[in-house]
C-alpha cells in the first residue's frame, strides 16, 4: 500500500520516544530518577512481536527495562478488536480501542513501549495459512519490517513458534512474519518505499520465547534466563511490576497475582548469532559501540554516581555537558534516531532533577476547526536550579499557531502561569483514532500514512514547547495540549483536548431491524459543538426503504441540542428469491451559510484508561427480512456485556434487565422466557444461588436460553447451568461460512414461529459459535451440526433439553455478534429458541 511522506518530528516519534497521552507522567521520586540516569547509559533495544493485546510477556518486558535496562517494545500486529469483552458491550473496533488503551496503560506500568500492526483481529484462526491470506502476507509482513527499520532492536523475540503448535493462526502467524523480516529488513530490496524514511537494519538474532510452550530441555540453541530480578531500591521484582501490568488488561478479565523469587524462562534461537546465557549474548549494550562517544559515555556515568537523592538538583550541570557531548556526536550513528531519543531523555532527566512540572491545559474540553482557543500553560521549578523560560510556543503536526516570549526566571516553587490564544486551523483532523478514518479490508486497517504506521494512537492534536534556558544552556520540552477536570469520586482526571465538528448527529439506534413491514421511528439529535447553527438534515435511505420526511431544519443554540424524527418504511413485500433486503441510510447536515457536517461523537469512559473520543460518520444500517414473533415479555440476566437486549427490543420484544435484586425477590412468571447473557456465570457469582430458581420456572412451563460461558484456568462457571450436566469446552467454528446441518430438520425449534433452514446461516459475521459442549447428558438433544475445513463434526453449539413442562437451551452460537450486527437468520433462530416451550 503506498503511504504518504513523514515528517521528520514524526519519524523521531515512531522511533519510540514515548508515547503520546493526554496523561500526565508523574514526577519521578528519587529511586526512578536513579534508575532513569542508568538507562541515559544504556543504547541497547529489544523488540518483542506477538498477534494481540495480552499475548505479551509483561515479566520480560519489566525485567528487560528494570534489569539490562534496554529499550523494549512490544509490537502487537493487532489491536484485539475480535476478541470478547468482560467488562462492557463494546466489540469490534470499539473493543480493538479499549484494549489499545489498555496495552498503553501496561507500558506505563512496566516501561516498555508500545507498537502495532495495522492487521485486523477477526476473530480466532485455527492456520496461519487462513490468517496469512485474510491480513494479506506482503503487507503483515511490510508492518514487521517498517517496525524493526524504525525500532532497530539489537534483538527481536517472539512470543510463539512460527511452527504449528498448540495455538492458533494469528499467533503462529506472527511468529512466521517477525522470522521472515527479521531477515527482511536487512534487504534494500524489500520494500524500497520505506527506505526514504528508514534504514535497513540487521538485529543480531531472532529468538522464540518459549516459556511454557514446550518441554522444558536441554537443547542446542536454547537457553533458560532468570527473569525475576528484585531491584532494592525500587522494591519491586519484575514479577510484581508484570502483574500489575498485565492486570491493565481488563477487558480480557486478566488480573494477575505477583510472582515473586526466582523466574527461569526459556529461549530458542531461530536465526542469527548463536547464543550461550542469554539472548543478549555479545550484545554491546553501551555507548562503547557508537564511535566518539567514549565522553558522554564517562559523563553520564559521572551524572548516575553523583546524584543525590535530596539534592538532585546538583547533577544538572553534569548532565548538560552530557547534552553538549550528545550534540557534538556524528549524525549518522548505530542507531538512526540515538541522537533524537537520548536528547529527548536527558532533557526530561534535568527536567526531573530540577523537580519541574509543566503544563498545558485548554480553556474547553473540545474544540472546532476554525474556533478561538485559550491555552494554559504553568511552569514550575521546584529547586535551586537558575532556570528560566523563555519561550512557549503551541504547535500542531502542521504548523505554529501562536508563540508568547516569557524571558521569565523561574523562582523555586513559584508558579508562573501564561495564557496563550489560538485560532485552530480550519483544516484540522477530526479527534478520530486514525485507523479507524476509512473502512477496513477483512484483515486490514487501511492507512496510507508513514506519519502515523505503528503508532499506538492519534498524535496530539496540539502540543505546547517550551524553551527553556539554565547555565547557558537551551533545553526544550514538548507536552500535549490536555483537558483537566475533577471528579467528585475520582478526584483530578485528564483527557485529549477533542477536536469536532462544529455540529454533530447523534442516533438513536445504529442498526435499525424491520421483522415487518412497518415503519420504524429515527431518532436524529443535531448537536452544536460550539455557536449557535441552524440548516437541515436531509438523511439519504438506500433502494427500498422510503423515508418521510425527506429533510428537516434545525436551529440550535450554542451548547444545545434539537431532536428531530424521521419515519422510515421498508420494502412492503419480500419475494422467494430475495430473503432479506439490507442497506446504510446516510446522515448529512447543511448549515445556513454554506458548510456540511455528517459525523456523530462517540467517547468511551473507563477508569482504568483515558476518555476515548470517535468521530464515526453518521449512518444507520437497515435490515428488512421476515420474522414471527410468538410472545413479548422477556427477562434478561445481564453477563460480561452484550447488546443482545437493544436487539431484541428492535423486533418487539419487552426486555426487562433482571438484576440480582430482582432474581432474589421477585416472581420469574411473568416472563414468557429468560435469556442468560454472555458470560454470566464467569462474571457475577451469585448467579449460582439462583439456579433451583430458574430451574423451578423452567419446569412451571418456562424456556430459559443461557448463552455461552468460558470454562477455563481464568474463569469457570460456578456450579451446573442446566437441569442436566454438561461440560462447556474451547471447541469452536470460526468459519463464517462453515456448513451447518440440521440434524432433526422437523425438530419443533426448527419449525415454529419460523421455519429455520440453511438460508439463516448466510451473512454471519466472524464466526458461527465459540465454546461448544463437547459432552452432555443424554436428556440433551443436539440441534445443529458444523466444523471448520479439516476438523471433525462439533454437535454442541446448540443443546436443548425439556426439563418438567419447560426448556433449557445451551448456545454457544454467537448472537452477540450476529444480532446487533442485523443478521435476519440470526434473529430468526432466536425467536424460535425464546418460544421453544409454548
Amino acid at each position: 500500500m503506498p503511504r504518504i511522506s513523514i515528517p521528520g518530528a514524526v519519524l523521531i516519534a515512531l522511533a519510540g520516544v514515548p508515547n503520546t497521552s493526554a496523561l500526565a507522567a508523574p514526577q519521578p521520586d528519587a529511586a526512578r530518577l536513579l534508575r532513569d540516569l542508568e538507562r541515559l547509559q544504556v543504547v541497547g533495544r529489544v523488540l518483542y512481536v506477538a498477534a494481540h493485546p495480552d499475548d505479551e510477556n509483561t515479566r520480560l518486558l519489566a525485567w528487560l527495562v528494570a534489569d539490562p535496562k534496554v529499550r523494549a517494545a512490544y509490537l502487537s500486529l493487532t489491536r484485539g478488536e475480535g476478541g470478547q469483552n468482560l467488562i462492557g458491550a463494546e466489540q469490534a473496533p470499539l473493543l480493538g480501542l479499549i484494549r489499545t488503551n489498555e496495552l498503553l496503560a501496561a507500558r506505563g506500568i512496566d516501561g516498555a513501549e508500545q507498537i502495532f500492526g495495522s492487521e485486523r483481529d477477526f476473530g480466532f484462526s485455527k492456520s496461519s495459512d487462513e490468517t496469512l491470506r485474510i491480513w494479506g502476507k506482503e503487507a503483515a509482513l511490510g508492518d514487521v519490517v517498517w517496525a524493526i527499520r524504525r525500532f532497530q532492536p539489537d534483538v527481536v523475540v517472539t512470543r510463539f513458534s512460527p511452527d504449528d503448535h498448540d495455538t492458533h493462526g494469528h499467533h503462529t502467524s506472527s511468529a512466521i512474519l517477525a522470522l521472515e523480516a527479521f531477515r527482511a529488513a536487512a534487504d534494500p530490496k524489500a520494500y524500497p518505499e520505506q527506505l526514504k524514511f528508514v534504514a535497513t537494519w540487521q538485529a543480531k538474532r531472532i529468538v522464540w520465547n518459549r516459556g511454557g510452550f514446550g518441554p522444558q530441555v536441554k537443547e542446542d540453541g536454547v537457553v533458560t534466563m532468570d527473569i525475576g530480578n528484585y531491584d532494592a531500591l525500587l522494591g519491586t521484582s519484575a514479577g510484581e511490576v508484570a502483574a500489575r501490568s498485565r492486570s491493565m488488561h481488563k477487558s480480557q478479565g486478566f488480573g494477575a497475582a505477583p510472582q515473586r523469587g526466582a523466574s527461569p524462562d526459556t529461549f530458542k534461537l531461530l536465526a542469527g548469532e548463536p547464543m550461550d546465557r542469554s539472548f543478549l549474548d555479545d550484545v554491546d549494550l553501551t555507548w562503547g559501540r557508537v564511535p566518539g562517544a567514549a565522553k558522554l559515555q564517562a559523563l553520564l556515568a559521572q551524572a548516575r554516581a553523583q546524584c543525590d537523592f535530596a539534592h538532585p538538583a546538583a547533577t544538572i550541570p553534569t548532565l548538560l555537558a552530557a547534552l553538549d557531548a550528545l550534540e557534538a556526536l556524528p549524525e549518522k550513528l548505530p542507531f538512526q534516531t540515538l541522537k533524537e531519543e537520548k536528547r529527548a531523555a536527558i532533557s526530561e532527566a534535568i527536567a526531573a532533577c530540577a523537580g519541574l512540572h509543566i503544563d498545558a491545559l485548554a480553556a474547553e474540553s473540545s474544540t472546532t476547526p476554525g474556533a478561538k482557543l485559550s491555552v494554559s500553560v504553568s511552569a514550575l521549578n521546584r529547586s535551586p536550579a537558575k532556570l528560566a523560560l523563555n519561550v512557549v510556543r503551541i504547535f500542531t503536526a502542521q504548523e505554529k499557531l501562536a508563540e508568547k516570549p516569557i524571558g521569565a526566571v523561574l523562582n523555586n516553587n513559584v508558579i508562573s502561569t501564561h495564557e496563550l490564544p489560538i485560532v485552530v486551523p480550519a483544516n484540522a483532523p477530526l479527534s478520530n483514532p486514525y485507523w479507524l478514518n476509512e473502512p477496513p479490508s477483512a484483515g486490514r486497517w487501511i492507512d496510507h500514512d508513514f506519519a502515523t504506521a505503528g503508532l499506538p494512537e492519534q498524535p496530539a492534536a496540539l502540543r505546547a514547547e517550551y524553551l527553556f534556558s539554565i547555565e547557558g544552556h537551551a533545553l526544550t520540552l514538548v507536552r500535549p495540549i490536555s483537558y483537566v477536570w475533577t471528579d467528585p469520586v475520582m478526584g483530578e482526571r485528564r483527557r485529549a483536548l477533542e477536536i469536532l465538528p462544529p455540529a454533530s448527529l447523534e442516533l438513536s439506534e445504529t442498526m435499525l431491524a424491520f421483522p415487518d413491514a412497518n415503519p420504524r421511528t429515527l431518532r436524529v439529535t443535531v448537536r452544536a459543538s460550539k455557536g449557535a447553527i441552524a440548516g437541515t438534515v436531509q438523511p439519504a435511505a438506500p433502494a427500498g426503504f422510503q423515508l418521510e420526511p425527506k429533510s428537516l431544519p434545525f436551529q440550535v443554540a450554542a451548547g444545545a441540542e434539537q431532536a428531530l424524527e424521521f419515519q422510515i418504511s421498508p420494502p412492503q413485500k419480500l419475494s422467494a428469491e430475495t430473503e432479506s433486503v439490507t442497506g446504510t441510510l446516510k446522515l448529512l447536515g447543511t448549515l445556513e451559510g454554506g458548510g456540511t457536517f455528517d459525523r456523530s461523537v462517540r467517547r468511551l469512559d473507563y477508569s482504568h484508561i483515558p476518555m476515548q473520543t470517535l468521530t464515526p460518520h453518521a449512518e444507520v444500517k437497515l435490515v428488512r427480512f421476515s420474522m414471527q414473533r410468538a410472545l413479548t415479555k422477556i427477562g434478561y440476566i445481564p453477563g460480561a456485556g452484550d447488546e443482545v437486549p437493544q436487539a431484541l427490543k428492535q423486533v418487539g420484544y419487552q426486555v426487562t434487565m433482571l438484576s440480582d435484586a430482582l432474581l432474589a425477590n421477585e416472581s420469574l412468571s411473568d416472563y414468557e422466557a429468560i435469556v442468560i447473557g454472555v458470560r454470566a456465570f464467569n462474571v457475577n457469582d451469585q448467579l449460582n444461588r439462583y439456579h433451583q430458581k430458574l430451574m423451578d420456572y423452567v419446569a412451571a412451563g418456562g424456556t430459559v436460553v443461557a448463552q455461552y460461558n468460558t470454562q477455563n484456568n481464568l474463569s469457570k462457571p460456578l456450579g451446573q447451568l442446566g437441569p442436566w450436566a454438561f461440560n462447556i469446552s474451547r471447541d469452536r467454528v470460526t468459519d463464517e461460512e462453515a456448513e451447518v446441518t440440521l440434524l432433526d430438520p422437523k425438530h419443533p425449534l426448527l419449525n415454529s414461529p419460523n421455519q429455520i433452514g440453511k438460508p439463516d446461516f448466510a451473512n454471519w459475521i466472524q464466526e458461527r459459535g465459540i465454546y461448544f459442549a463437547d459432552t452432555w447428558d443424554e436428556k440433551y438433544t443436539p440441534i445443529f451440526s458444523m466444523h471448520d475445513p479439516g476438523e471433525t463434526v462439533k454437535k454442541g453449539s446448540l443443546l436443548v433439553g425439556k426439563f418438567g413442562k419447560g426448556q433449557f437451551i445451551y448456545t454457544g452460537l454467537v448472537f452477540f455478534r450476529e444480532l446487533p450486527a442485523g443478521v435476519p437468520g440470526a434473529y430468526r433462530l432466536f425467536a424460535n429458541l425464546l418460544s421453544h416451550a409454548r
